[in-house]
């Protein structure tokens, strides 16, 4: 009989990876992201995909911007991806590599190849993968997938994705090329967009929260360091 594991062993794996504590304000972060990318990593549905890797990528980047220290979030993903057992490298090159595309293309072009209108000679791995994609009945959407799409879109014309209007014909387009629900789409794209807002806010406040630490410390210091006259003697 074959065990599948469990998020808990999952979450065992990855603290014995990564054994350093997480700042409290991301631990939620990862942990979500974790559970997240095991329940698709046991679903007999789930094929990894470029497209999964660089929505993988780009959210673990997005929220854990100005991480401290610094170093310790490449651990942090390495033991996210040995944790479901995959290969992290495998997810930042393949990220890459569409970020690449999504570059050097014009956002029309991009959609057209999303969308399954019109090939893309460059790279005949994706070329297949977003076909394979298509053709299959029981892909596994999920929000990561979602993700990575967006990510695409934002790379080819940072203003498309600011442009409500366009941007739901973009989507529209992509998942009915792919055979996917754009209403699927839109709504996990609307909560990324709203929860990497409520991140910037926390990261915002606890700044502020450590300015004002800082400062209440500094002002002890100085009071401990000032020298009290003595008092004056009666004579």
């Amino acid at each position: 009989m074959n065990n599948v594991r469990t998020v808990s062993d999952t979450k065992r794996t990855f603290y014995n990876l990564h054994t350093r504590p997480i700042n409290t304000i991301y631990r939620r972060v990862v942990e979500e992201l974790m559970v997240e990318m095991h329940l698709l990593s046991v679903n007999i549905d789930f094929s990894y995909n470029p497209i999964y890797a660089l929505g993988v990528v780009t959210t673990f980047d997005r929220f854990m911007e100005g991480y401290q220290p610094e170093r310790d979030r490449e651990s942090i993903f390495n033991a996210l991806c040995q944790a479901i057992e995959q290969d992290p490298q495998r997810y930042r090159q393949d990220a890459e590599r569409l970020r690449s595309v999504a570059k050097g293309l014009p956002v029309q072009d991009l959609i057209a190849w999303l969308s399954q209108t019109n090939n893309l000679d460059r790279d005949a791995d994706l070329q297949g993968q977003l076909q394979a994609i298509a053709n299959n009945p029981n892909f596994k959407y999920n929000r990561l997938f979602a993700i990575g799409v967006f990510s695409l879109l934002e790379l080819a014309d940072p203003e498309l994705v600011k442009d409500e209007k366009r941007l739901t014909e973009a989507l529209k387009a992509i998942a009915a090329g792919l055979h996917l629900s754009d209403d699927k789409f839109s709504k996990d794209l609307e909560l990324y967009r709203s929860n990497l807002d409520k991140m910037a806010q926390a990261l915002v406040v606890m700044a502020d929260m450590l300015s004002a630490d800082r400062k209440k410390r500094e002002q002890r210091k100085q009071q401990s360091t000032t020298q009290v006259a003595p008092p004056a003697s009666n004579e």
